[in-house]
């Protein structure tokens, strides 16, 4: 299995990667706020890309869950 992508916007990881290079994003809530177009349906993808702003991760061949990546507090 390959996710590699934001399921309901279609927005690949590596996008949001670039995005949050160029933005200073560390957290999916800046990255949303810097314009980013992903994760505003189901949310599916916000653990993929907690875990890719954590480790630079863009393709994943496992399912990440909030278990596996949670929201950490502000």
């Amino acid at each position: 299995m390959r996710i590699d992508r934001c399921l309901c916007h279609g927005t690949a990881f590596a996008a949001l990667a670039e995005a949050a290079r160029q933005s200073g994003a560390e957290t999916v809530a800046e990255l949303q706020a810097s314009g980013a177009d992903f994760g505003h349906g189901c949310g599916l993808c916000h653990p993929y890309v907690r875990r890719m702003l954590r480790t630079g991760e863009v393709v994943f061949r496992e399912v990440v869950t909030e278990t596996d990546e949670p929201e950490r507090p502000c």
